[in-house]
């Protein structure tokens, strides 16, 4: 399965480098269309002189002056940006995209959408839009992004503006290289990766990207499963005690207490199987194997970037480690307003002591990041509270690119952990397999109106099996995330109206500061080092969390796809400062919520009061930044908004943070804008006392199939106000605890 890289490093295929390619684009759009996209990426990245003041003098000069004279336009970067677009953007985003570029590749096109700034004295009089100088096509593009009467027009500058950095700032050569990363201080991970265990799933992996009809079968088999053909259907038919959709948190935790109880444990993982000795650490084909929709998968209305892991381990495997236990105002709230018992049970405490052992939580760090010595240090200049992260891994544990996947193999997510436990006692993985839907009957106890049986799974597109696969199990159970759990009750016939409602994603807002390299009191850079090991928290009255203030891992191409666009120029000088660019986010425990009811298909709205408390951590990173000593900071709200801090006074801060007001998305007709992030999606499927409330009974159990189950964070009855990895594996401790209990009693009524 590994195989040798071209620099003679170790590493899975799925996760090289090299934008090479031996067949022509996959994009659909016209030669015109495609003279048009490289103009507008030409205006947002020029080739420009090289500012004589960044010029330090150095044998670093070469690669600055590469960098300012690189252009987004040269080929191949359009048809790439054109590619990336094809593959992450809804229908709706890429039909306006389309509309667009072929409306700007004509002349009277370019004059309805730009206006008078193409019309020239000379024959032909009008400009197309690749015609135009590209000083006023600069122009352009800013009245577009502010653009209040015709918003659509703001949302293709947001989409090719985000595809277009994304590219140009991911692609890597066969060596793993980008150009642009030298001149922006930015180094891949490249320390030596700890020798363990090669595989330690091995045993009970079946990757079905290695497989075909002819050994599918066979490889069943060997791992102890009954496995029968359906030639009329097309099918393979499998047996076993227990189905789950999903290697997460809840689905990892899951398997290990139901294999460890005696049942033979199948788990469906739609992802690809990686290990530490796989990690390139390389941003772009790393979120490309591991994440949904690559890591580029916005809400409907362009306001939200969710973040949701899509691989073996699920979000556990490229999660930033934070280990916060559920805070007790939050699980008393759970307990006893939306009447979930066991959350305020010894049970749930106890279940959280074993998630903590499991997965190895150290309280200390011995040495902290770049932007966590500016939090510490800003919020005690500030004379406010900082509390330490517990961290799933070593306290020497010093990596910044565990969200690409844990290189050292220090980070102990459940495919280190959890999965292990369960493949030792049986389980068996099945990769590159996606449920389709649950296989529901006609109940007969006059209760449940259906029974689950099983579900229905395919192998995905890189595998050779072409039959389609029928689990027929006593129990099967969706812990395939707040994003996909309810797309699939929902396909399979599921009809409760809570299912894919409710749904929570920890809106975050980003500030940044600027410390210069010979800022020494502050070692290293912002992709170095331990991302959350320092938080700063706001309490509401009943002390639960309100707002919570951390460091987030920001590789070159997410920090770019986010920054504000004012000019070539100014996202060139952004971009030379990216290593010592510190990011802090606010992140609220949110009231407002979402739906999500087919896959891919999000919708959000934030309340009034998730605002105002934004605002509230927004201000508060800010001042945080100014106190540990940057030179400038600012939002990342769509005007560019920073100030200088050398000399400033309390007046011209307190000014300014009144300034940092939380406005709408892309799509809202305000001239001011910004993107929001998640990377926590919750409560899509929650729990509650009647199907009223909730899409799942007190145990987890759809209210609709006797045996269908629940076991990731869309159970959650509300947002937890903080990092939910330990929320959630210790929620599945409980659920799949019960489970198995259940299952022994079923067993033991048989043979009485």
């Amino acid at each position: 399965m590994q195989r040798e890289m071209e620099g003679g490093e170790s590493c899975h295929p799925l996760l090289r480098g090299g934008n090479r390619r031996e067949k022509g684009y996959n994009h659909g759009l016209s030669s015109s269309q495609i003279q048009v996209l490289a103009a507008i990426c030409e205006t947002l990245f020029p080739s420009l002189p090289l500012d004589t003041t960044l010029n330090k003098g150095t044998p670093e000069d070469q690669a600055f002056s590469a960098f300012y004279t690189a252009s987004a336009s040269q080929v191949p970067f359009p048809d790439e940006a054109a590619e990336l677009l094809f593959k992450r953007a809804v229908p709706e985003a890429l039909s306006l995209v389309n509309w667009v570029l072929k409306i700007l590749s004509f002349r009277m096109g370019t004059l309805l959408l730009c206006g008078s700034i193409c019309l020239n004295k000379k024959w032909p009089f009008i400009h197309k839009f690749s015609e135009i100088s590209l000083e006023k096509r600069e122009e352009v593009l800013k009245k577009w992004s502010r653009e209040k009467n015709w918003v659509p027009l703001r949302v293709v500058f947001v989409l090719i503006k985000l595809v277009c950095f994304y590219n140009f700032f991911s692609r890597t050569d066969v060596n793993g290289h980008n150009p642009a990363w030298k001149a922006m201080g930015y180094k891949v991970d490249t320390r030596e990766k700890l020798k363990r265990k090669e595989r330690p799933l091995e045993e009970g992996l079946i990757e079905t990207m290695y497989e075909t009809d002819s050994t599918f079968v066979q490889s069943l088999t060997e791992k102890g499963l009954e496995v029968t053909e359906d030639v009329k259907q097309n099918m393979y038919k499998v047996k076993c005690d227990v189905v789950i959709v999903g290697s997460g948190c809840g689905g990892g935790v899951a398997a290990a207490v139901l294999a460890n109880s005696g049942q033979k444990v199948i788990v469906l993982e739609k992802g690809e199987y990686f290990v530490a000795n796989d990690y390139s650490s390389l941003e772009g084909p790393s979120m490309t194997a591991q994440y949904e929709s690559g890591g580029l998968m916005p809400s409907l209305d362009g306001k939200m970037m969710i973040l949701a892991g899509s691989t073996v381990g699920g979000g556990s495997a490229i999660n930033w480690s934070a280990c916060i236990r559920t805070p007790d105002p939050v699980l008393r709230e759970w307990s006893k307003k939306y009447k979930i018992p066991f959350f305020g049970s010894s049970n749930y405490q106890s279940a959280m002591d074993s998630v903590c052992r499991r997965i190895g939580v150290t309280e200390k760090c011995k040495k902290e990041s770049f932007q966590n010595q500016i939090l510490r240090q800003g919020c005690e200049k500030t004379g406010l509270k900082v509390e330490s992260v517990a961290i799933n891994s070593s306290a020497d544990h010093y990596c910044g690119s565990c969200c690409y996947g844990c290189r050292t193999g220090d980070k102990k997510g459940t495919d280190t952990t959890w999965l292990v436990d369960a493949v030792g006692n049986g389980a068996v993985i099945l990769t590159g397999c996606k449920a389709e839907k649950f296989i529901l009957e006609d109940g007969k106890d006059g209760i449940k109106t259906k029974k689950c049986s099983g579900v229905i799974a395919a192998a995905s597109w890189r595998s050779k099996v072409t039959k389609k696969l029928q689990i027929v199990s006593k129990v099967t159970i969706s812990a395939c995330g707040s994003l996909s759990t309810p797309p699939l009750m929902i396909s399979s016939g599921l009809q409760n109206p809570n299912i894919g409602r409710n749904l929570h994603l920890h809106p975050v807002q980003f500030a940044w500061g600027y410390f210069p390299e010979d800022m020494i009191n502050f070692s290293g850079n912002n992709y170095e080092g331990g991302i959350i090991t320092s938080i700063h928290k706001v309490l509401a009255e009943d002390s639960s969390p309100r707002v919570i203030v951390e460091a987030p891992a920001l590789g070159p191409a997410s920090f770019s796809a986010l920054i504000p666009w004012i000019s070539g120029r100014d996202v060139k000088d952004r971009m030379v400062k990216y290593a010592r660019t510190a990011n802090l986010f606010a992140l609220v425990r949110d009231q407002g919520s979402g739906e999500v009811r087919a896959e891919g298909r999000v919708s959000y709205r934030l309340d009034q009061l998730d605002k105002e408390n934004l605002r509230i951590g927004l201000r508060k990173a800010l001042r945080i930044l100014v106190a540990a000593g940057a030179v400038e900071v600012g939002t990342y709200r769509s005007d560019g908004q920073r100030i200088k801090c050398k000399g400033i006074e309390e007046e011209d801060l307190e000014e300014f943070l009144d300034t940092a007001t939380i406005v709408g998305g892309p799509r809202s007709r305000n001239e001011l804008w910004t993107i929001f992030t998640s990377a926590h999606q919750m409560t899509s499927c929650r729990m509650g006392a009647t199907e009223e409330e909730g899409a799942l009974d007190e145990n987890a159990e759809s209210w609709e199939a006797k045996g269908l189950y629940v076991c990731d964070g869309s159970v959650l009855p509300t947002a937890v106000g903080v990092n939910p990895m330990v929320t959630i594996q210790s929620t599945a401790y409980c659920i799949a605890s019960k489970i198995a209990e259940s299952l022994k009693k079923a067993e033991k009524s048989l043979t009485n």
